[in-house]
């Protein structure tokens, strides 16, 4: 686990770096995307009443953003009209429950697709999650993320942005999108990637690593 972190950070350096470079030379600015699968975050109450108070949270690979990481658990969430089930938990543990799915996701389960911001439910509808060791009914949090940029404050300051800018960017191609209201994450904690979710990604022929460019 540790040798495929430096590794998965070292390679986000290196692109990083290059990205950056390009920018100075020419003023375009490109960011690799990164399609985010459904997923959830757990509280540590919350994570204790579906894998039990001596449970711990096993990594199984590392993300790019520094000190993420997939799990080895999984969840059902489970709606008014179905569910959905080996959706995986997503560390370190957090201080409230968000699980983040795609707007198809929401019908399939019966609930209402509500766009938040990672850590701002507020106004979304809950639903139930549950594991083989337990179960947890939470009243909000299953969200349809908004889209975000990550970046280092350096990163940013290379391309001209700071943090809670809204910018746009251009998916060029047989299915050229733009896409608008993507939010600037900048500061510790943070590194240059962006996040769709499987619908936006599908609906403009996305891969997880390819380069998008900001547009405004």
């Amino acid at each position: 686990m540790i040798e495929m972190e430096q590794d998965i950070r070292l390679e986000n350096a290196i692109i990083a770096a290059t990205l950056t470079s390009v920018s100075k030379r020419t003023g375009r600015r490109f960011v690799p995307i990164a399609i985010s699968n459904r997923h959830v975050h757990l509280c540590k109450s919350d994570f204790d009443k579906l894998f039990g108070v001596k449970a711990e949270l096993v990594a199984y690979k590392p993300l790019v953003q520094p000190g993420q990481f997939a799990a080895e658990q999984k969840v059902s969430l489970v709606g008014p009209n179905g569910r959905i089930d080996g959706i995986r938990v997503l560390g370190p543990l957090r201080d409230m429950t968000q699980i983040e799915v795609s707007v198809t996701d929401t019908y399939k389960i019966g609930i209402r697709p509500e766009v938040c911001m990672s850590g701002s439910p507020e106004g979304s509808p809950g639903a139930r999650l549950e594991t083989d060791s337990g179960s947890v009914d939470v009243s909000s949090g299953v969200m349809v993320a908004a889209r975000h940029l990550h970046m280092t404050e350096a990163q940013a300051k290379t391309y001209g942005l700071v943090n809670g800018q809204i910018v746009s960017l251009k998916k060029s191609g047989a299915r050229e999108t733009i896409f608008g209201n993507f939010v600037v994450r900048s500061g510790a904690g943070h590194s240059l990637e962006a996040h769709i979710d499987t619908d936006e990604a599908n609906a403009a022929l996305i891969d997880s690593g390819e380069l998008l460019e900001v547009s405004s």
